[in-house]
């Protein structure tokens, strides 16, 4: 089974693995620390809340976005490590530890309310064409790469 943040299993693991993480975890690569990863984590998930709007990337990035989800899916495998990401997401600014955690904590729950209710877009500038096991197979895949990243 593909791990998803629709399965309520791997919801709750994500949970337990960023609440093991510390202002002071430290990162295997990339130049958030443990505070700003959450933060990213948290404007990420937004875009599937519909609070933060990406805009629409030039078709050809797109159409490499469509095969990087397919093949993704078709091979369950990772995202890379210092993939490039849409400027909005950026995370390089000093953030409290504890509110960005709080804050994806939140934000988690609120994704979790809005998948229940099948209010995810259909669509996302990157990837294309969303289906709601598309949202819950790659944000997990998103959550559990920074996890990763900080040994949790």
């Amino acid at each position: 089974m593909k791990k998803s943040l629709h399965h309520r299993l791997f919801f709750e693991e994500i949970m337990m693995r960023i609440a093991k993480l510390s202002e002071n975890s430290p990162g295997k690569w990339g130049k958030m620390n443990a505070a700003q990863m959450l933060r990213h984590c948290d404007l990420v998930l937004q875009i599937a809340l519909k609070k933060i709007d990406i805009p629409k990337i030039n078709p050809f990035l797109e159409a490499i976005g469509a095969l990087t989800k397919k093949e993704m899916q078709i091979f369950n495998n990772g995202i890379p490590r210092n993939m490039p990401t849409f400027q909005k997401l950026i995370v390089n600014f000093e953030c409290d530890f504890n509110e960005s955690k709080e804050g994806l904590l939140k934000t988690l729950e609120e994704y979790w309310f809005a998948y229940e209710n099948n209010n995810l877009p259909g669509s996302h500038a990157l990837f294309g064409s969303m289906k709601e096991k598309d949202w819950g197979f790659l944000e997990y895949k998103h959550l559990d790469h920074h996890l990763k990243q900080f040994k949790v």
